[in-house]
This record gives C-alpha cells, sequence and structure tokens, in this order.
C-alpha cells in the first residue's frame, strides 16, 4: 500500500437496504463497512443478501492497487437496466480479502440507507 493510503474493512450491523426504481435489491444486517483514504464509506453486502436473480455479468472490469480487480454486473428492474450499478471483488488481494463474496452500489445511482438513515450520492 501506497504512504498514507489506507484501506480499512470492517464488519457492522447496521441495517444496509438497498433500493433502485423502488425495489429492494439488498437488505442485510451482515454488511461490511470499507473506509479508504480519500473516498466516502461504502458498504459491501453479502451476495446471499442481494437480489442476485436481478442482476447479470458485465464484461467490465478495473484495478484497483488497494483491492484487486473488480467485477460489474447490471440490474434489471422491472424491463429497466442499469448498468454496471455493483461491483465487487470476487478474488480481491489478501489485504481486502474481507469483501470477497460481497458487492457495493454505486450511491448516485442506487438508494441506499444505513440503519434508516440516506448515504448522499
Amino acid at each position: 500500500m501506497s504512504s498514507g493510503h489506507t484501506v480499512t474493512i470492517a464488519p457492522t450491523e447496521a441495517h444496509v437496504e438497498v433500493r433502485l426504481d423502488g425495489a429492494v435489491l439488498a437488505d442485510t444486517t451482515r454488511a461490511m463497512r470499507l473506509e479508504e483514504t480519500g473516498l466516502p464509506a461504502r458498504y459491501y453486502v453479502p451476495k446471499d443478501d442481494v437480489r442476485m436473480d436481478l442482476m447479470y455479468a458485465t464484461t467490465f472490469h478495473t484495478t484497483c492497487p488497494f483491492k484487486g480487480e473488480a467485477s460489474y454486473w447490471s440490474a434489471d428492474v422491472d424491463g429497466t437496466v442499469h448498468d454496471g450499478v455493483v461491483w465487487g471483488y470476487e478474488a480481491p488481494i489478501t489485504a481486502a480479502a474481507d469483501i470477497a463474496g460481497y458487492v457495493s452500489f454505486d450511491p448516485s445511482r442506487a438508494e441506499i440507507s444505513v440503519d434508516g438513515d440516506a448515504l448522499p450520492a
């Protein structure tokens, strides 16, 4: 990790809910909170608590030197496709291993609430 850059991952018992076009896509009390230097906190939700039946994998990938290669999913909600609104690290680097099997949602495109409070976009 570069000097001064940190990534902290910790489990949270907060109630995290994600909605898109009014549909609940995720609902959990088993999220991981990821804090990274220079970025707002992100919540990663276990795939078991996500409507993965509404998701389909894209061919798009990005690489983060602090987490590894990210895969993206699009969501189809009642026939409206939201391209690449979900991402996750299926095989993260060792330092980010705690988010394997979890996904996160783009807060500028989905409504994310934590204990009933909306996350800013």
